[in-house]
């Protein structure tokens, strides 16, 4: 498990009726209209390079449990989303799907399973299934806006086109984004992904690239280097890489940082009243990191930093020029047939990652303060030790923490 008080199982087919999902652990007392996961789930279905299924579906959530009179209660969160898709499908038989395409879980599912036909492999694995997790990190994110906590993601790159975003604060990053169909905040890069996008149509083929995530207002003390697997990286990492055509992940710029000596990748501890910071918005006594090298994270543990992560898409497999593969009911060399799917689902990724990180986010928020209630939760989160040299008070003395003769 890489979660401790949060958990969530989802349901369904790409074509099945509907898509359900099972929120686990969600304290009660938190304000819940249908709105707050629609206006996400919308967010999911729109972006530049998008298939012609997101011409059909019209995701809406419909809340089954969990909530009464529009409030938790600290049940189990039930919810579900119809497949409006599952019309054209429903009572009709289907064409034998028997040639695995590269790069689907076609071919390995089957192989696990014993599937007779290669369907249900498609059908569970398809992208279909984070409309489900964006409705569940729609509520994560609620969640964590509660505490004025904040998860962005935006476009950093698609294909070759990457953009600059030195010249734009870190805090403008997200919602630049969404005034762009690429979710770029970079106008410029922004129209030449298009033209990238634009250009996979035409070759009949698809692209992949780079999106990062933003964790604005964390605190610090959320994870743990204790254990392996309360390591907050570790719990982003798996999260992160769950979502499909995801193949890798880094935490703020960890790949160019292997390229540098160490004396150059650490971020600084300064004080904010020293000499090092005359600004007016220096707070005495404040410990300060003028960096971002380590991407909001030290040990597995938040330092209060903003938190960075970085997730690189592959160009998904699923493409209008067929591949080679093999027709497993005759035995013979067979080209892969189309499915629809989109060209680029790079921009329509973004909502689906920040779902998964607000979900890690908000449990391991969870797991710092305890409590059932939102109501509980609060006073304890103000009361949370900050980086002030006043609250990490030091004995300054020795100390023998491993006595003679102690076994």
């Amino acid at each position: 498990m890489i979660t401790n008080r949060l958990r969530f199982l989802t349901a369904g087919e790409s074509h099945g009726p509907a898509l359900t999902a099972i929120l686990e652990g969600l304290p009660a007392g938190l304000a819940l209209p249908a709105e707050v996961i629609d206006r996400q789930l919308e967010r999911r279905q729109q972006g530049y390079g998008a298939g012609p299924r997101m011409a059909i579906e019209h995701d809406r959530v419909e809340i089954l449990g969990g909530v009464l009179e529009g409030i938790t209660t600290g049940a189990p969160l039930a919810l579900r989303i119809e497949n409006l898709n599952h019309a054209r499908w429903r009572g009709k038989p289907i064409e034998p799907f028997t040639t695995p395409r590269p790069g689907h879980a076609d071919l390995s599912g089957a192989l696990k399973y014993g599937y007779r036909d290669l369907r249900p492999a498609l059908e569970r694995a398809s992208a279909r299934e984070t409309a489900a997790r964006v409705a569940v990190g729609a509520v994560c994110q609620h969640l964590l806006g509660q505490f004025e906590i904040q998860v962005q993601g935006y476009v950093f790159s698609i294909g070759t086109v990457n953009a600059d975003l030195s010249p734009i604060l870190l805090e403008e990053l997200g919602q630049r984004a969404e005034d762009s169909p690429v979710r770029c905040p970079d106008p410029q890069a922004s129209t030449r992904m298009e033209a990238s996008i634009r250009q996979a149509m035409a070759d009949r083929d698809t692209l992949g690239g780079v999106i990062e995530v933003v964790a604005l207002g964390l605190p610090p003390g959320l994870g743990s280097h204790v254990h392996w697997d309360r390591k907050l990286e570790a719990r982003l990492g798996a999260a992160v890489l769950s979502v499909q055509a995801i193949k890798g992940v880094e935490i703020g710029p960890a790949f160019e940082n292997t390229r540098l000596p160490g004396t150059q990748v650490q971020d600084p501890i300064l004080l904010a009243a020293d000499e090092t910071d005359s600004s007016p918005a220096a707070i005495p006594g404040r410990l300060l990191r003028p960096t971002r090298r380590a991407g909001g994270l030290e040990g597995g543990i938040t330092t209060g930093e903003p938190l960075l992560i970085r997730a690189a898409m592959k160009p998904i497999a699923t493409t209008l020029t067929s591949q080679q593969s093999v027709d497993l009911a005759s035995g013979s060399p067979a080209p892969t047939q189309y499915e629809r799917s989109d060209f680029c689902p790079v921009p329509r990724a973004v909502p689906i990652l920040e779902a998964m990180v607000s979900f890690i986010l908000a449990d391991a928020l969870l797991e710092k303060l305890g409590g059932d209630s939102l109501g509980e939760m609060l006073p304890r989160y103000h009361s949370l030790r900050r980086a002030y040299l006043a609250q990490l008070p030091m004995d300054d003395q020795p100390h023998t923490f491993w006595p003679l003769g102690a076994t």
